[in-house]
């Protein structure tokens, strides 16, 4: 299968799945209390070095609460399995839950990790043409759909004078792009660290633009509703092994960058680099968060990106 018939399967793929998770059945996982299941990212350095060192286990250990690790590719995939019910906890960008909640994804907000408008990019080959963000009128740009880099090219577009429906978007796992991006079946790629310090150090990938200045890109930590509402012990506990281990990273970014290469399989430099773009660790979710993930809300709604209206606080624990 060439590179232009694999862009064609994923963005039929990404069409025929829909925003709105509809592929998924209805049917949602027994609640498990003492089973903590968390859906992670490999390129979530934070969560891969916790589930390494095996430090909560040994904490929840004592609740009688077992865990299990399922891996994502990203966090659109990760809100599916929170949306059927197979994960009880998830650390994603700002998009995902958007789109997660409009589709009726029962979670709730329980952290998050502040801005990194650093930490995504909007990525041209090393020899493009392609100078500026205005010129990127009629070019074929590959994301992950519903991710948090999708609302950053609305509105990087947006900054530039240009409308969504000017590009020709297609939608590609990481992977999947990177592959694109290499053959030149794409003219642009929008993506996350580590996956763009791994194309500016290894592909010589040109930085045409970041989050600095247009998007906030924060991070967030999410809770199944009945889970959190159940067993918020648990979830104390596993926030803090993250800030715990958030803090380390931050005090010895070549350490963190040397466990983590063996476990995510990239270099220890690219690895070093994509760390300085995050914050690491978390903090208690704040109203100002949450009237930025509704202006995104509102956003991908006027875009109809996603099918209703909502209000984004309904995915809070009310005190």
């Amino acid at each position: 299968m060439n590179a232009s018939q694999r862009i064609r399967r994923h963005l039929v793929a990404g069409l025929a799945s829909s925003l709105a998770l509809s592929f998924f059945p209805a049917a949602h996982a027994a609640y498990e209390p003492k089973l903590l299941r968390i859906g992670f990212q490999k390129s979530a350095a934070t969560l891969t070095l916790l589930k390494a060192e095996a430090t909560l286990e040994k904490r929840l250990a004592s609740l009688g609460v077992d865990v299990k690790w399922i891996e994502f590719p990203a966090g659109p995939q990760l809100l599916e399995g929170l949306n059927v019910g197979s994960v009880d906890f998830g650390f994603v960008g700002e998009a995902p839950p958007i789109v997660a909640q409009a589709a009726g994804a029962n979670f709730v907000y329980v952290g998050y990790e502040t801005e990194a408008p650093a930490a995504e990019s909007l990525l041209v080959q090393k020899d493009s043409p392609i100078r500026t963000v205005a010129e990127l009128k009629g070019k074929r740009i590959a994301l992950n759909k519903g991710s948090n880099v999708h609302y950053f090219l609305v509105k990087l577009l947006e900054k530039h004078g240009l409308k969504y429906s000017d590009v020709q978007v297609s939608f590609l796992t990481p992977a999947d792009a990177r592959a694109a991006f290499e053959k030149g079946s794409i003219d642009a790629w929008v993506i996350w660290d580590p996956f763009t310090s791994a194309a500016e150090k290894q592909l010589g990938a040109r930085q045409l633009a970041n989050g600095a200045g247009v998007v906030k890109n924060y991070q967030f930590f999410l809770a199944e509703r009945e889970f959190a509402t159940r067993r918020p012990e648990v979830v104390k506990i596993l926030l803090e092994e993250i800030n715990r281990k958030g803090q380390a990273i931050r005090q010895d970014i070549r350490g963190a960058a040397s466990r983590l290469a063996p476990l995510q399989g990239l270099p220890e430099d690219v690895l070093e680099q994509a760390l300085t773009r995050y914050q690491h660790g978390v903090s208690p979710i704040t109203a100002e968060a949450l009237d930025s993930q509704q202006k995104i809300a509102d956003t991908f709604t006027e875009l109809k990106l996603i099918p209703r209206t909502f209000k984004v606080t309904d995915a809070t624990l009310k005190n």
